[in-house]
């Protein structure tokens, strides 16, 4: 990867004080690195010193629970991915904070130690503190805060719903960027059997095999590299895939999740779900028809919708308020329940 990691245009960087984050996210919808934005954040600091002392103000700072965990084999390489059954290649586990990074510790110098991962951990519900002493002024947003833990990992690329500000706090970390419209380019897997929750890349990003997915290059000549250092943050907009490789012995990163829409919003993919489920098997004929309704009431939607029906007489056609939203919801639950 690191040669072909070479050959990709780098996302834009940027320096900005932490006081303009606010009205430098507002609207953004392309990808930019924002160098040393987290630099004074005590974590950043405690891993400049030194990876155990990173670990030490983690342990710390943790809340007296099970943390889960993923752990790869022995010798079983940094990739966290299906296995050949389209299993995972790794277990789901539990433990206190202080004995897996103990267990991290011990192997740091191993190379066929095996990988171990604590992934989109609430920093709120399993750490005391540590958001309030590592924060970032975001404004009106109320976004979701998780920390991501351990050692050298690939993550396949993927995507996310809400817009997302990833902090490099400990280590390094490379993301591979490609913007939404490849998804087709990068031959994805399962919606339901996934490694993360999010369908992913079945390429690998290391070792890319062009006879069985010829349309990645495709992919690649639209990707974008961010290689970030500690204190470093990098935006990714809502829907851009990103592969992520955290590329030292030990690392630590922090993201906050948010989307720029109101709360009584349903979510885009649960209307995906339903639409492969009420749509996408039909004739192509009805397929079709199908296709022009959701272009005429959903991705179209102009004034002239409208505009003929009285005011109040638009219902749902009209934008939505929480209390048509909620006409909606209640609607859809009677129909799926049946």
């Amino acid at each position: 990867m690191a040669e072909v990691a070479e050959d990709l245009p780098r996302v834009a960087e940027e320096r900005i004080g932490s006081s303009a984050l606010d009205v430098r996210l507002t609207g953004a919808r392309e990808p930019f690195v924002l160098r040393g934005l987290a630099a004074d954040w005590p974590v950043v600091k405690a891993g400049l010193a030194s990876g155990q002392a990173a670990r030490d103000y983690l342990a710390d700072k943790a809340r007296d629970r099970a943390f889960p965990v993923q752990i790869g084999a022995p010798g079983g390489g940094e990739r966290l991915f299906y296995n050949a059954a389209m299993g995972m290649n790794f277990q789901s586990a539990q433990g206190p904070l202080s004995g897996i990074l103990e267990d991290i510790a011990a192997s740091e110098d191993e190379p066929e130690a095996p990988t171990i991962y604590l992934s989109s951990i609430d920093m709120g519900a399993y750490f005391e503190g540590l958001s309030e002493e590592n924060r970032l002024p975001l404004g009106e947003r109320k976004p979701i805060e998780s920390i991501w833990i351990g050692t050298r990992t690939r993550i396949a690329a993927h995507n996310d719903v809400p817009d997302n500000l990833a902090v490099c706090a400990v280590g390094r970390r490379r993301f591979t960027l490609f913007p939404p419209e490849q998804l087709a380019n990068l031959y994805l897997g399962p919606l339901e059997n996934t490694p993360a929750g999010r369908p992913v890349s079945m390429v690998d990003l290391r070792a890319p095999d062009f006879a069985a997915h010829p349309r990645f290059r495709a992919a690649l000549d639209q990707a974008q590299v961010a290689e970030l250092e500690p204190g470093d943050a990098l935006f990714i907009p809502s829907l851009w895939w990103h592969h992520v490789e955290a590329l030292a012995p030990f690392n630590v990163l922090v993201n906050y999740w948010w989307r720029d829409a109101p709360a009584f919003l349903g979510k885009p993919e649960d209307a995906l779900l339903h639409a492969i489920l009420a749509i996408r098997d039909l004739p192509e004929t009805d397929k079709a028809r199908w296709r022009a309704l959701f272009d005429h009431y959903v991705f179209d939607n102009d004034a002239q919708l409208i505009e003929h029906l009285p005011e109040q007489a638009r219902g749902v056609l009209a934008p939505l308020t929480a209390g048509t939203a909620g006409q909606i919801r209640a609607r859809l639950l009677r129909s799926l329940s049946r």
